[in-house]
């Protein structure tokens, strides 16, 4: 406001007014308006300017609420016309005003020029020239001013204007209507058709009172869709600003107090009516966003008819360039380059309902969640059998829908993915999981949100989020429209209908099911599959939807190199290129359609096969990028050509599996060494532990009384020293006795340490190996020590014979042999020496039987050739064995002689 110097003077007499300049903010009645001054950093200073000599009608009053006995007051007549009048010529225009006389109340009076100076017209006299106020009662013309509008008042009765005229003035008394009673139906009834109106008050930036014209109903207008800074009400009755509350609220009062606009009602929020309001110079809703006075809300943001959209626009507007309530904003992707914020990729796996696997174009594999969304998840706390395990895919109601939709939609498809947020990783509570670092995406594939369909099909729901929480969808709006619209419908989880219920049978592993089902998939042929999980190259879970169950499925005709397992106490290392061969196989096969041919299948209850996708067999193709071999059961495959075709290419290349591939020589020659005798000294041995490579241990029958008498004399001595319980600290190597399962002490030695609940040791005596926790172990005596009698088991293996590599052959070679010389008495002759142990021929005690040699006739193991002349005789023993073993197809060579191609792949050498 330019000078705010009083009107008054010293008592030596009248002092000349002085003239000040402001801008009409708002018009209170016919003979008072507020001005405000310049804003300069903020909002304005303002006050209240009465006319002088002049009266108009008091405008209509609310009866307040804290007073029930009150009432409300009507307009007088000619108030509300004489207020329009002053509105329409002032709001927002500059003024400039005198200050006659100020009440001790701190009330002004003055006159009121349009304009910049007191040429401009007279506020006060246009008022009286148009009967809409009058001169104040007892007012005498003694100055030109109070003479002026003594005429004017003269001029307006006699050209009866205003109040002069005929009747009462009833005509221009309001109607008001201060409260609706069906706020809903009020809105309906307008069909969001513009309504004009007149802003009478700003309560914030956001919400203003507006009286509804023709029918004058007073009403709260909240702009839909967004909300600015409020003014917090205090316990004593001040009101508190938030930041930026002042400056917004001035932003709306300078463009909307007292203007004439319209308001498409949009909806209804108790009393409070939603909208938007019409200027034209603008939306004030899209103006408040863009300049960081207000922020985008969800609950009202679907009402607004000019899309929401425009809203997050210029919501991002002012984000991008941190505007007033932005000023501290960081963006939720602002420290991904734009390579990482954008970007394509290939769809390789779906994970439940709300995320997937891409494959990116550096190779690399990355998790994307799908952004603001929720799968399906059981209600309730009661809804699953406690002894049952969960399966989530098919035991929450619309998950496997949820899934198909994305699987049939999206697997092995290139997707436009954007990040919208980095969710980090949270730590576990006691009611929620821990949850590791996501990377959540809009996921658009031929311009379609993947998100926003899920949702319209009720196989998703939307999250919501706190008002000041950005980590969202960019497509919010879309998402909350589309969960609307299935609710609306009953689409999905927001059916009314019964879920649907999948019973889906899991006969992995169940030998008895799985015998049950395997001549139904013989006679089938071919049959359709849908691979779940890829475990390694050549094994895989299918679900057959035709049959609704799952089944481990493995790959027939091939080798696959051996993935890496967990076996108790250690992981085993993967060989070579066994990750490639699952990468390969995932890539190719997982989550996709399927068929396969069912042959056979194993002891665990593992199906074994063929698998075809878009034509092509799986087995040839592994074995085609040298990612697999040939396994001799393929022979008596129609595709056995394919494969072997295929084989031979791979090794050309010498790639992978066939890196240091050589063809072997037709007649591979054996050194020979120094030509001798073999010696036949067989002595009598007692066989204690044979282990799974198809080693032994064994105790020297002439030792035998010597270790049973150590024996009993150190359970004595322990009997009547026992060790205190958990005083023995296991060291690896050390010594020791540890108890048996039998309740009985033996010498034993530490192998490896796990903690003190897992110590390894080995029973020095016996050859047998245990996991105990050392508080069943103690200190060995020193008079029972390895000085006083050397440990008694000894290792020895079978000399000429092979032992299997194959896991199942291996195993049923060493259950005969556990069955047939554990824990017996037998005589035992060493062949020759080796690194890992001395090998030997074994013979049973009391027939003079070799049992290797036996083991050869059964088929169980075959026979390693050796040069040497002093065992050429008994080598062709084994091989007439061996012959007579493959002639019968026993065991190993149940389908043939499979040597006839490389049979060292295989675990064997000819």
């Amino acid at each position: 406001m330019a000078s705010s110097a009083q009107s008054g003077g010293s008592s030596g007499g009248p002092a000349v007014p002085t003239v000040q300049r402001g801008i009409v903010k708002m018009v209170l009645s016919g003979c008072a308006i507020i001005v405000r001054g310049q804003p300069r950093g903020g909002p304005p200073p303002e006050r209240q300017i009465n006319l002088s000599n002049i009266r108009a009608g008091n405008l209509a009053r609310r009866a307040a609420a804290t007073q029930p006995d009150a009432k409300d007051t009507p307009d007088e007549p000619w108030a509300f016309p004489a207020r329009e009048f002053l509105r329409k010529k002032l709001i927002g225009k500059e003024v400039c005003f005198t200050i006659e006389n100020r009440t001790p109340q701190g009330r002004e009076y003055g006159m009121i020029y349009l304009g910049k100076d007191t040429n401009g017209e007279n506020i006060a006299e246009s008022l009286v020239a148009e009967g809409l106020a009058t001169r104040r009662e007892g007012m005498r013309a003694n100055n030109p001013e109070q003479n002026r509008l003594s005429e004017c008042e003269e001029q307006a009765k006699a050209a009866k204007k205003g109040m002069w005229s005929e009747g009462n003035g009833s005509h221009t008394i309001r109607d008001l209507k201060y409260t609706i009673e069906n706020p809903r139906h009020f809105v309906d009834s307008h069909h969001q058709k513009p309504v004009n109106a007149i802003i009478e008050h700003v309560r914030d930036g956001s919400v203003v009172r507006a009286l509804l014209l023709p029918d004058y109903y007073l009403v709260t207008v909240m702009l839909s869709g967004i909300k600015c800074p409020t003014f917090r009400r205090e316990a004593d009755g001040s009101e508190t600003p938030e930041p930026f509350a002042a400056e917004a609220k001035f932003f709306t009062e300078s463009r909307l107090l007292q203007r004439d606009v319209q308001i498409i009602l949009e909806s209804c929020h108790n009393q409070n009516i939603l909208g938007t309001i019409l200027h034209p110079n603008g939306n004030i809703t899209e103006l408040l966003l863009k300049e960081g006075f207000a922020r985008c809300v969800d609950w009202s943001i679907a009402v607004y008819t000019r899309g929401a959209e425009k809203l997050r626009a210029a919501e991002r507007f002012a984000k991008e360039r941190r505007l007033r309530i932005w000023r501290d904003y960081v963006a939720p992707t602002a420290n991904l380059d734009q390579k990482d914020k954008q970007f394509v990729a290939k769809v390789m796996q779906v994970l439940n309902a709300d995320a997937i696997v891409v494959k990116l174009n550096s190779g690399d594999y990355k998790t994307i969640h799908l952004s603001s969304i929720r799968p399906p998840r059981l209600e309730g706390e009661n809804t699953q059998d406690k002894n049952k395990k969960l399966r989530p895919l098919y035991d929450i109601p619309y998950m496997f829908e949820a899934r198909e939709f994305l699987r049939k939609k999206l697997i092995g498809k290139k997707v436009n993915v954007t990040v919208d947020y980095i969710r980090p990783a949270s730590p576990a509570t006691e009611t929620v999981p821990a949850f590791s670092e996501r990377t959540c995406a809009t996921v658009t594939i031929g311009g379609i949100n993947i998100a926003e369909a899920l949702v319209s099909k009720g196989l998703a729901t939307v999250i919501r989020y706190r008002q000041d929480d950005d980590q969202r969808s960019s497509h919010y709006d879309e998402l909350l429209a589309a969960e609307a619209r299935a609710i609306k419908n009953g689409k999905g989880l927001h059916s009314k209908k019964e879920v649907p219920i999948h019973r889906v049978a899991d006969i992995s592993g169940d030998t008895q099911k799985a015998k049950q089902f395997l001549p139904f998939l013989q006679r089938a042929g071919r049959s359709e599959a849908v691979v779940e999980y890829v475990f390694s190259g050549s094994r895989l879970k299918l679900y057959l939807p035709k049959e609704t169950c799952l089944i481990t499925f493995l790959l027939a005709g091939i080798e696959c190199p051996r993935g890496a397992r967990n076996l108790p106490g250690l992981v085993q290392e993967g060989e070579p290129f066994s990750e490639e061969a699952m990468f390969f196989t995932k890539e190719l096969v997982l989550q996709r359609e399927v068929e396969v041919e069912v042959e056979s299948m194993d002891k665990a209850g593992n199906f074994i096969g063929w698998l075809h996708i878009d034509g092509a067999n799986l087995s040839v193709l592994l074995v085609e990028h040298a990612l697999s071999k040939v396994h001799f059961t393929a022979e008596r495959s129609s595709y056995y050509k394919s494969l072997l075709s295929a084989e031979e290419a791979a090794k050309q290349k010498k790639e992978k599996v066939w890196a240091h591939y050589e063809e072997q020589p037709v007649e591979e020659v054996m050194p020979v060494l120094e030509e001798k005798e073999r010696s036949a000294s067989y002595k009598p041995v007692f066989v204690t532990e044979i282990t799974d490579d198809l080693h032994f241990y064994v105790q020297d029958v002439e030792t035998g009384t010597q270790l049973e008498k150590l024996m009993e004399n150190m359970r004595n001595d322990i009997a009547s020293h026992p060790p205190v319980e958990g005083s023995y600290a296991p060291r690896r190597g050390e010594f020791c006795i540890a108890k048996f399962v039998d309740g009985e002490w033996y010498r034993a030695r530490v192998e490896k340490v796990e903690s003190p609940a897992k110590v390894h040791v080995f029973y020095i005596d016996y050859g047998n190996r245990e996991v105990l926790p050392s508080t069943r172990l103690g200190t060995l005596p020193p008079a029972f020590s390895t000085r006083v009698l050397p440990a008694q088991a000894t290792e020895y293996a079978f000399a000429f014979i092979q032992v299997p590599q194959d896991d199942d052959a291996r195993t049923d070679a060493v259950d005969s042999v556990v069955r047939d010389i554990q824990n017996t008495q037998c005589l035992l002759n060493v062949e020759h020496l080796s690194a890992g142990c001395p090998h030997v021929t074994l013979q049973f005690a009391d027939s003079k039987g070799d049992v290797g040699l036996g083991l050869v006739k059964e088929g169980l193991v075959m026979v390693e050739v050796r040069k040497e002349k002093q065992f050429q005789k008994v080598i062709t023993e084994y091989l007439n064995a061996q012959e007579s073993a493959k002639s019968a197809r026993l065991n190993l060579w149940r389908y043939g002689d499979f040597r006839a191609d490389d049979a060292d792949e295989f675990g064997y050498s000819r």
